[in-house]
């Protein structure tokens, strides 16, 4: 009896592990993100290559379905934390409010995340992809670049944005046939934001 009480412990123990500190749910994001009223607020995922091995964070803004790649350099959460602050340091504050990921425990660092970005995390409740709809559907046309079966480390953040550059040039129907560069453009003129910034 004593050591399957042991075990169960052991357990236990490891389930608290793999939490995330201090979540802020998906619930208690403002209206404007789930009406998409406003750009600035993110999807996240990560993108894992052969044999959970390696992985390519994305980024997708969900008004203007921007895509963002992230080399990463490991898979622990620091390696996640610092790819996605090294994209995102890159767009202009008043387009970098929010971020939404699921239950991942490669984002248990996102309160450092945060507060490098000055952004608020929210978490999708556990096991429900469709509250990130927007970042799903777009790693579904990443993977034809980025399948499970190779090795995404051997990939450069040069390579990586060629990729994004192709399907932000892409037009979407659900952008009125723009694509997401220019929806992208459009949000920069109307905060007087110099294009290429």
């Amino acid at each position: 009896m004593r050591r399957y009480a042991r075990r169960w412990l052991r357990y236990r123990s490891g389930e608290k592990r793999g939490q995330i500190p201090h979540p802020t749910p998906i619930a208690a994001r403002p209206t404007e993100v789930e009406a998409r009223l406003v750009a600035g607020h993110w999807e996240g995922d990560v993108l894992k290559g052969r044999a959970n091995g390696s992985a390519v964070g994305s980024l997708v803004e969900r008004t203007t379905r921007l895509v963002l790649l992230a080399r990463l350099p490991g898979l622990d959460s620091r390696s996640v934390v610092q790819g996605f602050a090294r994209k995102l340091q890159g767009i202009p504050r008043p387009l970098r409010k929010s971020m939404t990921y699921d239950q991942g425990r490669e984002m248990a660092r996102h309160e450092l995340l945060s507060q490098k970005l000055r952004l608020q995390a929210y978490f999708a409740d556990p096991h429900s992809p469709w509250q990130r709809g927007t970042n799903e559907n777009t790693n579904g046309l990443l993977r034809q670049y980025l399948p499970k079966s190779a090795d995404l480390a051997a990939l450069s953040q040069r390579e990586l944005n060629a990729m994004a550059a192709r399907l932000n040039n892409r037009p979407r129907q659900t952008l009125n046939w723009m694509t997401p560069n220019e929806a992208w453009e459009a949000q920069l003129k109307s905060l007087n934001v110099p294009l290429g910034t």
